[in-house]
């Protein structure tokens, strides 16, 4: 799609017109064959399996999708992109749902898992790196859920899967690229 497109008022697009002008991904191409979904690792979890997200997606139905869980669940193990005939890129497709609800101001149906996305984000522009316990302890004040998960994480503790001290590594390039998205995202 061409830059012009893309500078469109949001606002006037069709749902499949803005996910091909944000992610660059068609939807129209998918004719239902359910590769995506028969593929997908974590389907059973979701309301809306990919295949039916499209769809909805195709028909506009902007409330459904929004509210559906599907892509906030996604794993993102690109799957159902590899598995697609048509070549749809299912999980950028995902990936662009969420930039569009969140700019919009919607809230995603798994909460957990943009302050999980946030946490991760913000580790590794401080780090350059995962710091596995920094991440976690981040990861339990956005959530306000302390103690879910600590029996888990004592054993990785004994197993030295944490660091107690962060090893810091290309934490400056990595913080450099931080610093050029910004600035490319800014209007």
């Amino acid at each position: 799609m061409t830059e012009a497109a893309i500078n469109l008022d949001e606002s006037s697009l069709k749902l499949t017109d803005l996910v091909s002008a944000v992610g660059g991904v068609d939807v129209s191409y998918c004719y239902q064959c359910g590769k995506c979904a028969t593929g997908c690792p974590v389907a059973y979890e979701m309301d809306l399996v990919p295949t039916q997200l499209i769809h909805a997606i195709q028909l506009g139905l902007t409330d459904l999708v929004y509210k559906s869980k599907t892509m906030w669940l996604c794993a993102g193990c690109l799957t159902c992109t590899t598995r697609c005939p048509q070549e749809i890129d299912i999980a950028e497709a995902l990936s662009t749902i969420k930039i569009l609800m969140t700019r919009e101001g919607g809230t995603p149906q798994v909460p957990d898992v943009l302050k999980f996305n946030r946490s991760f984000v913000q580790n590794l522009n401080w780090f350059g790196r995962i710091y596995e316990l920094g991440m976690v302890g981040m990861l339990k004040l956005r959530t306000g859920k302390f103690t879910q998960d600590m029996a888990m994480g004592m054993k990785m503790l004994k197993k030295d899967k944490f660091h107690l001290i962060p090893r810091i590594r290309g934490g400056s390039a990595v913080h450099q690229i931080f610093k050029r998205v910004k600035k490319q995202e800014k209007p």
